[in-house]
């Protein structure tokens, strides 16, 4: 049985009552959308009240759920309208957290990233990350969110392609040009040639 079957199986348990079914999504899910909401907000405690709070409109929303989409795909879009709306409501900007050092595991070049062998090579791991921060910070927010799906959620292409509710082929484009930006700020400070692709 595949996640997304098992994931609609415990969908159709929840919709008949089975309050179990449902702990059982929100203990799947929780961290992997803390984690995608922390990239949003930087209060740890309000990241946890907007994940809470995302989970109930979920569970409210639930007998409405189709199995249209993947639950996660669904869950994602209802925790990132609720943090935006949470920001919003407290007349604040998203802001994007820091490289995490397992995200260096995304990138290309990720092996200098985890390069902390010396002072130096310390130093240059922040200015790194600081600077794929700054670059990710830049981009328009169709291109920072298909990134962030692709490198640091890990979703396919499909997956994003229905979460941005737009073709794949945009999708794609979307990632490529986020790459080349954020390649193109780092690119000096790897030392690392014009043709070379992140």
């Amino acid at each position: 049985m595949s996640d997304r079957e098992l994931d609609q199986v415990l969908v159709e348990r929840a919709q008949q009552g089975d309050k179990r079914a449902f702990e059982l999504l929100v203990s799947k899910y929780h961290r992997k959308l803390g984690r995608l909401l922390s990239r949003m907000v930087r209060d740890a405690a309000e990241v946890e009240d907007i994940t809470q709070e995302a989970f109930i409109k979920a569970y409210r929303a639930l007998p409405g759920f189709r199995g249209e989409s993947a639950f996660y795909t669904w869950l994602y879009r209802i925790a990132v309208n609720t943090a935006k709306n949470y920001l919003v409501a407290h007349k604040r900007m998203p802001v994007s957290s820091d490289v995490l050092s397992e995200d260096a595991e995304n990138y290309e070049d990720g092996d200098l990233l985890r390069d902390i062998a010396t002072p130096d090579a310390e130093l240059q791991t922040k200015q790194i990350a600081q600077a794929v921060n700054e670059a990710v910070d830049a981009l328009p927010e169709e291109l920072r969110t298909a990134i962030t799906l692709r490198e640091i959620e890990g979703m396919s292409y499909e997956e994003i392609a229905q979460m941005m509710d737009c073709p794949i082929g945009t999708v794609r484009s979307r990632i490529f040009r986020a790459r080349e930006a954020i390649a193109e700020k780092i690119r000096p400070m790897l030392g690392t040639s014009q043709d070379k692709r992140w």
